[in-house]
């Protein structure tokens, strides 16, 4: 091998791609985020999750609830993929397209969405929730919006993808063995079985209005690589809901850590670069499970309220708690984050003590995050380090120096304590309300 061909050959691969990621329980703040950096991107692309993901973005005052079509979509010049890692209901995507037609906001030749995509289907839905009342007491709190079931049938073989939808008698022939099957299942719940005939005229309907979108993203991506475009990777949920490194059974149906931009939308690791990890500046979650720093009382029901602590997907009320960093800093380790932002610091203001988890403590021993499951969770108790609050009003500000000083002091503690710069602070929820560092 000559030398000129050998530095050809071992030139690194160029770090086109950022990725953006939850580093807690969901609900970031991820959407405003991707909206602020989609601006400077080429593409934006969802990799993993469904509909039970739920990005809010206000622009000119009006707020835009994303669960399935990326957060880039409001810049026009923004491409939009919905990768193969995706999940999608039909009714919710479609809804989202008319959404933005009526917006005058264009999508034709910008929005793409993977024939490789799973589809949940109307007994997805219907399992979802039977399962869910077979807990009793035992709920995990899911979306039930058939996200769970729906990647059951992805990985036991009976999945049904875009790609079947392309040919309708295909689809009919699939999507009737399935329902059958599972009529089967909901009947002995006592759940009423899908009608089969009314669900395919649905369908049908539906398939037409997503047709002209459906593309090869793949061969899309690797198109972009080979420009040099740059790339930005949409999360959804948050790695304390990811399927391996969350307190499983209480977590997500996928994986959510940046690995899952290789599975979810062919992306070579190599050509990740910068990835950001959102960090909400107190602690939310949906559903049951395990929850550290929780506060069950007047202060969780204020934070709650101040920060419109409702579902994007389920408008049920998120649990509240303290900022819990030792759970941010296995989730930054576990997703190599190369920067954070942080969002929601304005919800502190008026507070005059605020509190930060900073390790955890079972049977008077430390204990990190990685070594519990959900037993060690609920029963641990968290140690925390209490800071000064302040009252000043955030939401105006763009200057790190103007902050309050006690406010400055919160957040130089949580870059000091992750160890990983913070870049993005955002003061508000409109789209101009944010610090730059």
């Amino acid at each position: 091998m000559s030398k000129e061909f050998a530095i050809i050959q071992f030139l690194p691969m160029r770090n086109t791609v950022s990725v953006v990621i939850g580093t807690q329980w969901g609900d970031e703040g991820k959407g405003k985020i991707v909206d602020l950096l989609a601006e400077k991107s080429d593409y934006v692309v969802r990799f993993h999750g469904g509909n039970n993901a739920g990005h809010t973005i206000v622009v000119n005052n009006k707020k835009y609830p994303l669960h399935l079509v990326p957060s880039g979509v409001l810049h026009s010049k923004t491409n939009c993929v919905i990768a193969n890692g995706v999940v999608i209901d039909l009714e919710v995507l479609t809804a989202e397209i008319d959404m933005f037609i009526k917006d005058g906001i264009k999508l034709d030749g910008r929005l793409f969405i993977s024939e490789r995509c799973h589809l949940i289907l109307p007994y997805h839905k219907a399992l979802d929730l039977a399962f869910e009342n077979a807990r009793g007491k035992d709920k995990l709190g899911t979306t039930t919006r058939g996200i769970g079931p729906v990647l059951a049938d992805k990985v036991s073989y009976n999945g049904i993808r875009i790609y079947e939808l392309l040919n309708w008698d295909i689809f009919v022939e699939k999507f009737t063995f399935q329902a059958k099957i599972k009529n089967e299942i909901l009947k002995t719940f006592n759940v009423s079985p899908i009608d089969i005939k009314k669900e395919l005229e649905r369908l049908s309907e539906l398939r037409k209005i997503i047709l002209p979108f459906i593309a090869d993203t793949y061969q899309l991506l690797q198109k972009a690589f080979s420009e040099n475009r740059k790339i930005l990777m949409e999360g959804a949920q948050a790695v304390m809901l990811d399927v391996d490194f969350s307190p499983y059974p209480f977590s997500t149906g996928s994986n959510t850590i940046p690995g899952a931009v290789n599975t979810g939308a062919g992306i070579p690791v190599q050509k990740i670069g910068d990835i950001l990890g959102v960090v909400k500046a107190y602690t939310s979650r949906v559903g049951g499970g395990p929850f550290p720093t929780e506060l069950t009382d007047e202060l969780g029901d204020e934070i709650r309220e101040k920060g419109q602590e409702f579902g994007t997907t389920t408008g049920r009320p998120r649990r509240i708690g303290w900022l819990d960093l030792e759970a941010v800093k296995f989730a930054c380790q576990v997703s190599g984050a190369t920067e954070i932002a942080i969002t929601k610091i304005d919800i502190l203001s008026g507070l005059e003590k605020i509190k930060v988890c900073i390790g955890y403590k079972l049977n008077g021993k430390s204990i990190p995050y990685s070594s519990c499951g959900y037993q060690e969770l609920a029963k641990l108790t968290p140690v925390y380090k209490e800071f000064s609050g302040w009252t000043e009003d955030l939401t105006n500000i763009n200057k790190f120096a103007d902050l309050p000083n006690n406010c400055q002091n919160y957040i130089k503690f949580i870059e000091d304590f992750l160890k990983i710069p913070i870049k993005l602070i955002s003061t508000g929820p409109k789209r101009e309300e944010y610090i730059k560092l």
